[in-house]
């Protein structure tokens, strides 16, 4: 893989002062060398949670849109749960969705587009992927207004119920919320149920539109 356009170093301020600590996993601010687990991690997840592997011909496919741009761009907002000193799961965000699109569109996507460039769709979810990168899209652009943020969750299938969600999304809404952020929203796969429960549990309000369903929540100090 290339390398993309390098981005200024940004210093970490959040997990609560370093990591979260309990057993044998903890949660630390995300770096440039996470960046092939964060790859893995989308992978191993993009199948309503569970492993996509044999779903794309090229294993980045699902990471050069749903994880590896916010550690790149956002890296500020970018957090890695690690088990045995290996990441396990990640959570990512923006703390603007239409300035991170305008971002990516400048400075992500030509380069994408370069590493896939001869890439013939073989397997069922390559085409729709490759069909995004060339033409981007925002997800949900009916919430923007209301609720400009967005993050994304991904953990491994066997933590998955370990609690670590609510922690890491705890950091994630902090890390938002001290950059001055009032709400928030997520994308949702509309069939898996595990996780619009567990968005459900957190106080998220969920939403339907067009066969898309996402998730939004105020985290202004007034709304607490």
């Amino acid at each position: 893989m290339h390398e993309p356009p390098s981005q200024p170093e940004i210093k970490k301020r959040h997990a609560g002062g370093g990591k979260v600590m309990d057993n044998n996993c903890s949660i630390r601010p995300a770096t440039e060398a996470d960046t092939e687990a964060l790859f893995d991690i989308c992978l191993k997840t993009a199948n309503g949670g569970d492993d996509a592997s044999a779903l794309y011909s090229d294993p980045h496919l699902p990471g050069y849109i749903w994880s590896v741009p916010y550690l790149k761009f956002a890296e500020d907002f970018a957090f890695v749960l690690i088990q045995d000193g290996r990441p396990v799961g990640y959570i990512v965000g923006v703390p603007d969705t239409r300035a991170f699109d305008r971002e990516l569109q400048a400075n992500w996507w030509p380069f994408v587009r370069q590493e896939i460039a001869g890439l013939t769709p073989a397997r069922p979810r390559d085409a729709d992927v490759i069909e995004r990168i060339q033409n981007p899209r925002s997800g949900t652009p009916w919430l923007q207004d209301d609720y400009p943020a967005h993050l994304h969750i991904n953990i491994l299938p066997g933590l998955q119920a370990a609690g670590w969600g609510r922690r890491m999304i705890s950091i994630e809404l902090e890390a938002l919320r001290d950059h001055g952020v009032r709400a928030v929203h997520l994308g949702v796969d509309p069939n898996n149920h595990r996780a619009r429960g567990f968005y459900h549990h957190l106080g998220f309000s969920e939403f339907e539109r067009d066969g898309s369903v996402a998730f939004a929540m105020r985290i202004d100090e007034g709304s607490r």
